[in-house]
């Protein structure tokens, strides 16, 4: 579905509602378990574009960053799904003609390893970012979401725009690091190219300062399972 509620949410200081602290806070099961009821998983822009892509690094280039990402995202929304938990996916229909991501080709359809199912929240946006013009905001506000985990292409696009913009509007962000990918990146004045891991190590870096809690699956998996995280 795709709602077209406009609105914005307040916004909140940068400690209330944050993701837990893995060094320094590992609360009883229980209590974690009652604060990711409050979550949703926010997977972004997993389509078959992005398969293609991958296919063409593999075998001439460029380069992409997290080779693994499929399993993680894979491995995030079985562990959501089986708690009960709130999943939510962003497909990008762009505004280009010539994008292979519009509505009407190919590369709009999902990737196998985030396939929605039934019952599950499906936004479809035509901004860089999950927050415009979509009405998700809203949408989570209605049901109680304060934190999103985040998972998904590219990183330094849509995931990097969706997470500054999701902070923005007052919710408590979480990107998992080993769940997000992006491609190598032409240089602006210069030949040649950023390699797609030094991209998101940067891209991380800059979310991870101030704005956002940077984490692994496993970390994640081990608050849900456990009630305490190690990195």
């Amino acid at each position: 579905m795709t709602l077209q509620v406009n609105g914005r949410a307040g916004q909140r200081g940068r400690g209330e509602n944050a993701f837990l602290t893995v060094s320094s806070r590992r609360p009883p099961l229980g209590v974690w378990k009652r604060e990711m009821m409050n979550t949703a998983l926010l997977v972004i822009d997993l389509q078959q574009e992005f398969a293609r892509r991958t296919e063409l690094a593999a075998a001439e280039g460029p380069g992409r960053s997290n080779p693994g990402a499929e399993a993680v995202v894979a491995g995030a929304l079985a562990l959501y799904r089986a708690q009960g938990w709130t999943v939510v996916h962003v497909h990008h229909d762009d505004p280009n003609p010539a994008s292979r991501f519009r509505r009407d080709r190919p590369g709009f359809a999902p990737m196998d390893c985030a396939l929605p199912l039934a019952g599950e929240a499906v936004f479809v946006k035509r901004t860089s970012g999950a927050f415009g013009a979509t009405g998700l905001a809203q949408w989570l506000e209605a049901r109680g979401i304060k934190r999103l985990a985040v998972v998904g292409a590219s990183v330094n696009h849509c995931v990097s725009s969706t997470l500054r913009a999701g902070y923005d509007a007052g919710f408590t962000m979480a990107v998992l690091r080993d769940g997000v990918f992006g491609f190598d990146l032409p240089r602006i004045d210069t030949e040649g190219m950023i390699a797609a891991d030094v991209v998101l190590e940067v891209v991380l870096a800059s979310l991870g300062r101030e704005l956002v809690q940077v984490i692994s699956a496993a970390t994640l998996e081990a608050w849900t399972t456990q009630g305490a995280a190690t990195e």
